[in-house]
């Protein structure tokens, strides 16, 4: 079994230890004052009280955000250690994993963008040592600054030749931009070139702005609400704008993947956007249907417990469907409990997508 949604939670310590030098008086950082933990990113307080939540896999849910649990104390080891995710990973059947951050998807509250800069690439040399554990086991997304195009693309560059097996991108406008905007193609011819991934994964905002449904959201509808729509209200956008900004009539060749917002959402998404382009078709610049795109260059990553993979299997294409864990986070299941039946046919899907 591949798990193409497996994630680590950075060391407290990471930036200060991997940042340039003259960065680390403004290092990404868990503080603790007044005994609740603090994580500190461009030296502005993100989260207060609930830096545990982070991950969570494996606590007490009632406790999580009460300030009582630790980041690092009430996570499980192999969330930080690779030998020890290793040990997991056999305990659960699973022989490879695509391996994303926590801290460093989330939204950086700064301008600097040198500091930005900064953050991806400390993260990115963490990781590949994180990996070193069995780079045959274990495969690293590589995280750029998309605000800074020219820097974003040559560290991807370098990642690309260090052996990471895909791209983060931010589902969501980035300065007012969509990601599929002609601005960011020197990244997307990269991924292209390189025959690797572009990833669309859910990130948070602890303020409660996560598009499209941040109204809702700053409301308190609750966890389930949040959790449950917060991914496809992202990644629905997200996929549906590379189809209609003519992202893969550009890069004919280029492979993205939506990470976890489950698969269910493929096939209507594929009938609603064929349905509006017969009815609108001489509006658009579009010349092929946009199921055919999916089908051609879109991949999605089922969840645990989903029961429309066989659907999403017959509906978007038979090599289309990977499985994901999102372990160790807050809403991840346990895995040995949850693996599809499906795993043979998603496991050989993965290896393709990530040549791995």
């Amino acid at each position: 079994m591949i798990d193409c949604d497996a994630h680590i939670l950075e060391p407290a310590t990471l930036w200060e230890e991997y940042l340039e030098e003259r960065y680390r008086d403004r290092a990404i950082r868990i503080t603790e004052v007044g005994g609740k933990e603090r994580l500190i990113i461009g030296n502005q307080v993100v989260l207060e009280g609930a830096v545990a939540g982070l991950g969570g896999a494996e606590a007490d849910k009632t406790a999580l955000f009460s300030g009582r649990l630790s980041y690092r104390r009430d996570n499980p080891d192999d969330s930080f250690d690779g030998h020890a995710r290793l040990r997991r990973m056999d305990e659960w059947g699973i022989t490879k994993a695509i391996i994303f951050p926590t801290i460093c998807i989330l939204p950086f509250p700064t301008d600097d963008l040198d500091l930005a800069n900064a953050y991806c690439r400390a993260y990115n040399n963490w990781v590949y040592d994180f990996c070193q554990a069995d780079r045959k086991r274990l495969f690293p997304v590589a995280v750029v600054n998309w605000r800074d195009v020219e820097e974003a693309t040559r560290e991807f560059e370098r990642c690309i030749q260090r052996g990471f097996r895909g791209l983060f991108v931010p589902p969501e406008m980035i300065d007012g931009r969509r990601p599929a905007d002609r601005h960011f193609n020197s990244l997307w011819a990269l991924c292209q070139a390189a025959r690797v991934p572009a990833c669309f994964h859910v990130i948070v905002r602890f303020d409660g702005s996560v598009s499209p449904f941040g109204a809702w959201h700053a409301t308190s509808p609750g966890p389930i609400f949040s959790f449950g729509l917060g991914g496809t209200g992202q990644l629905v956008p997200a996929i549906a704008s590379t189809i209609t900004d003519q992202l893969f009539e550009r890069y004919p060749n280029l492979k993205v993947v939506s990470v976890e917002a489950g698969c269910g959402f493929a096939p209507y998404l594929m009938d609603r956007l064929d349905a509006k382009f017969e009815a609108l078709r001489a509006l658009t610049g579009l010349s092929t249907k946009p199921s055919d795109h999916i089908r051609s260059n879109c991949y999605f990553v089922a969840e645990q417990g989903e029961r429309t993979i066989d659907a999403a299997l017959e509906l978007v294409g038979r090599s289309n469907i990977v499985w994901g864990s999102d372990y160790p986070h807050i809403d991840s299941l346990r895995v040995d409990d949850h693996l599809p039946r499906q795993w043979p046919e998603l496991s050989s899907n993965a290896e393709q997508l990530f040549r791995i």
